[in-house]
């Protein structure tokens, strides 16, 4: 990956995990700055990770679907492939259209297929399912951690102070 390919995607995660915090900042008004930075680096981190490994995620998937197996490097994002996401990740904002949000995914998704059908000879409907279940697989990983972390803070915070 390029150097602006991995500033993009460090944006899209950090917008996203923006997205995801900022909401839950503004219904606990007395949040200290350095708490919301600690929330929001990690978390920006790890949606950058997220999507770094979804193409890889679905070439994976590509050569479990193939009989013959797969040569060659995968599929990596491109500065065109990464620039709709994000857009994704800026509009993750809940008050923007969670409706877009998943339109845009949708749509980079898409645009993921074109390159996959093309590496692997798959046909392209193949190749969208590929992401598709990639993606899905993903988001549904990170979703569990991420309610996993809020249920972990929730009993520290409960726990009395001796």
């Amino acid at each position: 990956m390029s150097p602006f390919v991995i500033v993009l995607l460090l944006f899209a995660g950090l917008s996203e995990a923006a997205g995801r915090i900022l909401p839950l900042v503004a219904r606990r008004p007395g949040m200290s700055r350095t708490f919301v930075a600690g929330l929001l680096l990690p978390g920006g981190l790890v949606e950058s990770a997220v999507f770094a490994l979804w193409p890889l995620t679905a070439w994976t998937l590509a050569k479990l679907v193939l009989s013959p197996p797969l040569q060659g490097g995968g599929l990596a994002w491109t500065p065109g492939l990464v620039a709709p996401l994000v857009l994704a990740a800026v509009l993750a904002f809940p008050l923007l259209g969670p409706l877009l949000h998943l339109l845009l995914f949708v749509g980079v998704g898409a645009g993921l297929a074109d390159p996959l059908a093309a590496a692997t000879g798959l046909g392209w409907w193949a190749a969208a399912g590929c992401v598709a279940v990639s993606g899905a697989g993903l988001g549904i990983a990170v979703e569990a951690v991420r309610r996993l972390v809020v249920r972990l803070s929730a009993t520290e915070a409960l726990e009395p102070i001796a």
